[in-house]
């Protein structure tokens, strides 16, 4: 396992991204699925939300259903230095791809998506993960140059 975003609860605070809205046959499907996955499996709490979608014409928030981190998961890492988390990032992986990859196309997503929000937490994480980079990948041109 790898580190993966996780939403921690916090009163007053704001998150940006994406919600998906099923519908009829979909949504008892979806539920079992996610409650197996992220509550049972994955050790995280469900909470509704407020949710503002970007589009001017919606009149009033909708609700949505979050699953909050819980140090309860044996798989919990909780809090660490950026330093840290780039670090436990290089070595992980699972099985829908490699931590990596997950870390980079969320920061990329987030530059796109919501250039409006300013995770400091996510780019600093990046910006630790690409400075790690160079050192475990060389080739025989960047052993010469040493």
């Amino acid at each position: 396992p790898g580190r993966v975003v996780t939403l921690l609860e916090d009163c007053g605070a704001s998150t940006w991204g994406v919600a998906y809205e099923v519908r009829g046959e979909q949504i008892a499907a979806s539920l079992q699925y996610l409650n197996v996955r992220e509550a049972v499996l994955g050790g995280y709490d469900t909470k509704l939300v407020k949710f503002y979608p970007q589009e001017k014409d919606a009149e009033e928030p909708l609700l949505a259903l979050v699953y909050i981190a819980t140090p309860q998961n044996p798989s919990y890492l909780g809090p660490a230095s950026e330093e840290d988390i780039a670090a436990q990032i290089i070595v992980s992986s699972g099985c829908a791809g490699h931590n990596i990859e997950y870390l980079l196309r969320l920061a990329d997503f987030m530059r796109f998506f919501c250039p409006q929000a300013e995770d400091k937490h996510l780019f600093s994480i990046e910006e630790a993960l690409i400075s790690i980079l160079p050192c475990l990948y060389y080739t025989e041109e960047s052993l010469e140059e040493t």
